[in-house]
């Protein structure tokens, strides 16, 4: 495997220190493959003018975050934007101290494109689209780029984009700040273009700041910010991308909130939201939102004390786990790695470790089926571990064995520093019983 050792370090640093690496993940993409292929069929309903709205529903450490990178970096590829935040008690869909526009702010600041997959995209995006109308309307016309007379050109080209948006909600001033963003484009204004991010940013507080700046009197709020992400979404499709993605992880913030009410603002939120995802609302717009079971199921706090979520995201009566799962419903519920999944993940990160730190790789294929069996050999790990603990547990094996090469493998694993996740007894039966057929 020939990885770059920039690209290399972080994902053993990330994944070591229990976090998703935001490149690099082909190079140790494992199993998935019919979540995945579930969510780029949503993709393609996006890029052809429609929405999408999903759930993912995991334990922590289960590749939620992982699954959402990896669709991240795809539909980066195929000409999507991509915003992205993680929820908090700062951050949540609704909040009497603009926690909201909090998280909306985040997923703007995270705007991100192929070009730049690192985020703070706005000002690209808009250059980008300015740029592009500009030389399609020189093509058309012959004109020169310098020449005055296209600009007026330009600017009904512009008008058209703009008619298009100011049928939606606030549509009309989300076009005038656009039209606002252009004329300091062609005037070299950079002051004024600041301004108008500014405002697309949600930066501005009160509508006097914004009156007294821009001659606009309205400003992003708590109340309306997903009216404008609609807006952004359709806006990227006229301005030739493919569509927008929100990508929502750590619902289970929302569960956590102790005032009853202020939770049931905030699922009355994620309900209107569904709703204009999946009801023609919304186009060229995507929402992944990753919450915990408990965070969705519990009745008294979670996703389901909101009897109009529940009763449209509970499971039907056909759905079972396994052969029977329905990956095309809104909540897709991960299920572990297999052993097989788990091996392969093994191989390719102790490839990925050998390349950064310039060894010949001593681990051998019975060295890591040895491993994953410890760790699978511990009481409740059937159920309870998750691939970020059996990830963790790897890098640190192969730390070791880099800094010690003196280091005998198999007596290592089976040693008191890994009396933790000794194996079973002799005689006694696995964890799982599947298990005891899962050998080299």
């Amino acid at each position: 495997m020939k990885i770059p050792k920039r690209i290399a370090s972080t994902v053993i640093n990330s994944l070591k220190g229990g976090v998703v690496p935001r490149v690099g993940l082909p190079y140790i993409t494992v199993g998935r493959e019919a979540e995945i292929a579930a969510l780029l069929h949503d993709v393609d309903i996006i890029a052809e003018g429609g929405a999408s709205f999903r759930f993912i529903v995991g334990k922590y450490g289960s590749g939620k975050s992982f699954l959402l990178q990896t669709i991240r970096n795809y539909v980066m590829d195929k000409g999507f934007v991509v915003v992205d935040a993680d929820l908090s008690p700062e951050r949540r869909l609704q909040g009497t101290k603009g926690q909201g526009l909090a998280t909306y702010k985040e997923l703007i600041r995270n705007m991100s494109t192929k070009t730049r997959p690192e985020g703070g995209a706005l000002t690209l995006v808009l250059d980008r689209w300015l740029s592009g109308v500009q030389n399609e309307a020189a093509s058309e016309s012959g004109l020169a780029l310098d020449d005055p007379a296209l600009a007026a050109l330009t600017e009904r080209k512009i008008r058209e984009v703009i008619n298009a948006l100011s049928e939606m909600v606030h549509g009309f001033d989300f076009a005038r700040l656009l039209t606002l963003y252009y004329r300091a484009y062609i005037a070299g204004d950079d002051d004024g273009k600041a301004k108008v991010v500014k405002w697309f940013r949600g930066e501005y507080t009160t509508k006097t700041e914004a009156k007294a700046e821009l001659g606009v009197n309205i400003i992003i709020t708590d109340d309306d910010w997903f009216e404008y992400i609609k807006l952004f979404a359709l806006f990227l499709q006229k301005a030739g991308y493919s569509g927008l993605l929100i990508l929502i992880d750590e619902l289970v913030n929302i569960y956590k909130i102790p005032n009853a009410v202020t939770r049931q603002y905030n699922y009355e939120k994620l309900l209107t939201m569904y709703n204009d995802a999946l009801q023609g609302r919304a186009r060229n717009l995507g929402i992944i939102m990753c919450g915990t079971p408990q965070c969705m199921e519990d009745t008294r706090r979670g996703v389901y004390s909101y009897e109009a979520l529940r009763s449209r995201l509970a499971e039907g009566r056909f759905g079972r786990e396994g052969t029977a799962k329905d990956l095309l419903a809104p909540v897709i519920r991960l299920a572990p790695l297999t052993y097989e999944e788990l091996l392969v993940l093994t191989e390719k990160l102790a490839e990925i470790h050998a390349e950064l730190f310039g060894y010949e790789q001593k681990l051998n294929e019975a060295d890591m089926v040895g491993f994953i069996q410890i760790e699978f050999g511990r009481i409740g790990a059937d159920v309870n571990i998750t691939p970020r603990e059996v990830i963790r547990d790897f890098i640190e094996l192969l730390d070791i064995v880099y800094q010690n090469p003196q280091t005998d493998v198999q007596a290592l694993l089976h040693s008191d520093s890994f009396a933790f996740a000794a194996p079973q007894l002799a005689g006694e039966k696995p964890a799982d019983e599947n298990f005891a057929e899962f050998e080299l």
